[in-house]
């Protein structure tokens, strides 16, 4: 069974940044999607940065030019720098994990984290 951790979150001043890792563990076959999905309270679940084994990307158009996504494969971990932090960025940040490399484009992650708190707040 794969297991997701995700760690980085806190608390940062409007302008600063964080930096957030997601590491799967535990499965048989390879991890060859990851994605960082967040929520704010009172609002869906939405993508912010998803990466494959092979360095494919996609981001959202609201944190382009802020937030940067990268991965280590030998440690199944992936990375979100997010630089120049913003109020509006304050949410529960979520990694998913899957072996299918479609999950980047499809959201539909089989493993999921539980979550690391980002808030952005003078």
């Amino acid at each position: 069974q794969v297991q997701v951790v995700e760690s980085g979150g806190g608390l940062v001043q409007p302008g600063g940044s964080l930096r957030l890792s997601c590491t799967a563990s535990g499965g048989r076959f390879a991890i060859n999607a990851m994605g960082w999905y967040r929520q704010a309270p009172g609002k869906q679940r939405e993508l912010v940065a998803a990466i494959t084994s092979g360095g494919t990307s996609n981001e959202a158009d609201s944190v382009k030019g802020r937030f940067a996504i990268s991965r280590d494969n030998a440690k199944n971990t992936a990375y979100l720098q997010m630089n120049s932090l913003k109020p509006e960025d304050t949410a529960v940040y979520y990694c998913g994990a899957d072996e299918d490399y479609s999950a980047i484009r499809t959201g539909e992650y089989h493993y999921w984290g539980q979550g690391t708190q980002v808030t952005v707040s003078s």
